[in-house]
């Protein structure tokens, strides 16, 4: 890592932070150990991250074939390797999985609108841009919850995954 952790009950002030990451996640994760450096940005991040991961209006599948998808184009190892089991919880088969992996997704694998929102996905991590007739088939599928939604999604696990790679997290 190229900044160090704060380990876990190491430093009183960060108590009730840790606390409510517990809560949120579980644990304090090394991404969470290294956020702590800056309690605000951590504090944000967390209230962000979990809304967008625990409280979203897609279907878990769905929002971890996203995550997946991004953690792969962006090179985040880590990202992918910690979503991988909730991706398994939320009814994404192994061979699904596997097909994120690829630079183009094979025919066959994915749903109409799993094929739909992994294109968003490439576009907007790729290109950053969305063209419009992209974004008007996914208009033509989704609400406006779900748009906001699934678009958050892609962006937020953007900056994850470029956070996790340029601070060298789960090396």
């Amino acid at each position: 890592m190229r900044i160090p952790p704060i380990p876990p009950g190491t430093r009183p002030e960060l108590a009730a932070q840790e606390a409510q990451i517990l809560a949120e996640r579980g644990r304090i994760s090394p991404l969470y150990q290294v956020l702590l450096n800056s309690p605000p940005v951590a504090q944000g991040w967390e209230q962000m991250l979990s809304a967008i991961r625990n409280r979203n209006s897609l279907p878990a599948g769905l929002r971890e074939l996203v995550i997946l998808r991004v953690a792969v184009l962006n090179r985040a190892a880590y990202e992918f390797d910690a979503h991988v089991p909730h991706a398994l919880a939320g009814g994404v088969t192994q061979a699904a999985i596997d097909a994120t992996r690829q630079p183009v997704l094979p025919d066959g694998l994915f749903s109409a609108d799993e094929r739909l929102v992994l294109e968003l996905t490439d576009a907007m991590t790729r290109d950053i841009e969305v063209p419009d007739a992209l974004f008007d088939r996914v208009r033509a599928r989704f609400d406006g919850q779900a748009l906001v939604d699934l678009t958050a999604t892609v962006a937020a696990y953007n900056m994850v995954s470029r956070f996790l790679v340029a601070l060298h997290i789960g090396h």
